[in-house]
């Protein structure tokens, strides 16, 4: 299993700025509010948005795995380059499993070593970066015909995706013809919406965004585990270690909870001590895409204006990434000595798939000490340093360590987190599956672009946005 170590949480270490360890008392109010909101947690676990949380009960005889292995078998060495159109959590998944449980030199290996298609996740309507994929994938031996295009939309109108694929359709179809659609996978709402509606006209392999699984929760169904299978992840093994951590997370004892613990710990620091800003920091660069992961995850789950009552409370906590050891030389100097508002989340591995001796012989007494070191003891060295600068800066941290990195410990930590959200959307007593908020920058773009029906939100745009521009 993960560990989850906190001591750098508590008072004892880091002052008046962490938590009495008397918080955790089995009979105190705190741990009796975690026993009441895992109970509440049954109760409402399967149902409504919900129902991510039973993605990884059984994968063996799961139907969506089943659907994923067929249709990545029959991709199998059929392309060499797949193109993931997406956003938000349909990207995002996708990308941090891919740095995750894939070589860093996936795409340049040639096919003989490369674990399925080169693989890229297109997360954003920039010409040139979007061009620069397609310009790349046509210019391949084989052309667009080697390509794969997996279409992530649950209802086919995002803007963004949607402009992808109009795009790509467009392409594929000056390319080759009225075959097109066999280099095309959707991943859509198995009955309705604009983009089933177009893979049913035209043909299109498709698999489904389960009903009840949003997208920031979506990456251990097939909007995550198709472009995994196509690239040589052991999707069973990451179902299997989120179904072994969700155990854990149903135990009603806080102490034996890691995501209850988790989320009280940052939930508490949060609002009781100012400790609004959540840094995630992993010493390990496989690791550092999950973090951009999360930050969608924490900040849309949570950021909200109103409660359920529907009193005005503005709740949440800013989600922040960072690398180790990179950003020792780079955002540590604020972490110590700038506004105590922050609790650092420090992610490390005990192992290493690879290792980097360091050499001797060189002959210079000034960096004598490294010789014959794995390289890895200097990365546990330098975590640990900080992690102890830290705390003599009296700044909460704790430490989430992974025995490997492999996709049994990455199907865990993904649970971890999405357990843990819900728990701290319960705390804070907040919607943790709506985002009321991202709907009117959606609307606008609708109205900037033309889009019948919007025309209102367009006149007020042009309206807000008159102010006055510097000139040269």
């Amino acid at each position: 299993m993960l560990r989850l170590d906190y001591a750098n949480c508590l008072s004892d270490r880091v002052g008046s700025h962490g938590l009495d360890a008397a918080v955790f008392d089995p009979a105190g109010q705190p741990a009796q509010n975690i026993r009441n909101l895992t109970a509440s947690l049954e109760k409402t676990r399967g149902k409504g948005w919900e129902r991510w949380r039973s993605l990884p009960l059984d994968p063996v005889k799961s139907d969506h795995i089943r659907q994923v292995r067929q249709v990545a078998e029959s991709c199998a060495g059929k392309f060499d380059n797949m193109i993931v159109l997406g956003i938000g959590g349909s990207a995002l998944g996708n990308i941090a499993l891919q740095s995750a449980l894939n070589p860093a030199t996936h795409n340049l290996l040639d096919g003989a070593k490369r674990k399925g298609p080169r693989i890229f996740v297109i997360d954003n309507v920039d010409p040139e970066y979007f061009g620069s994929a397609l310009e790349f994938c046509a210019a391949c031996p084989g052309g667009l015909s080697k390509t794969l295009f997996n279409v992530v939309s649950k209802s086919g109108e995002t803007a963004e995706t949607a402009a992808q694929f109009m795009i790509i359709r467009d392409a594929l179809k000056k390319a080759l013809g009225a075959a097109y659609g066999k280099n095309i996978v959707a991943i859509t709402d198995p009955a309705k919406g604009t983009m089933r509606q177009i893979c049913d006209r035209e043909g299109f392999a498709t698999l489904p965004v389960p009903d009840g699984v949003g997208g920031r929760f979506s990456v251990l169904s097939p909007v995550g585990l198709f472009s995994a299978a196509m690239c040589g992840i052991d999707i069973e093994a990451l179902l299997a270690g989120a179904a072994e951590m969700d155990s854990a997370c149903r135990e009603p004892d806080l102490l034996k909870n890691p995501a209850a613990m988790l989320a009280f710990l940052l939930v508490e620091l949060g609002t009781t001590k100012g400790k609004t800003n959540h840094v995630m920091m992993p010493y390990c660069n496989a690791l550092y895409l999950l973090a951009d992961w999360y930050r969608q995850l924490w900040a849309e789950s949570l950021g909200k204006r109103v409660d359920r009552t529907g009193e005005t409370v503005f709740a949440g906590f800013t989600p922040i990434k960072a690398l180790g050891t990179t950003d020792q030389h780079s955002q540590v100097q604020l972490y110590r000595e700038g506004p105590n508002d922050k609790v650092l989340g420090l992610v490390e591995t005990a192992k290493f798939r690879h290792e980097a001796p360091i050499p001797t012989g060189l002959g210079v007494e000034a960096i004598a000490y490294l010789e014959g070191r794995p390289m890895s003891q200097l990365m546990a060295a330098e975590k640990r340093a900080t992690e102890y600068a830290l705390v003599e800066s009296q700044r909460p941290n704790y430490t989430i360590t992974f025995p490997q990195i492999d996709a049994f410990h990455v199907g865990q930590f993904i649970w971890l987190w999405q357990v843990a959200t819900s728990y701290a959307g319960l705390m804070l007593n907040i919607d943790a599956y709506d985002q009321p908020a991202v709907e009117l920058g959606k609307q606008a773009t609708f109205g900037l672009m033309g889009r019948k029906g919007y025309e209102e939100h367009k006149r007020a745009v042009d309206g807000t946005l008159t102010g006055t521009r510097w000139k040269m």
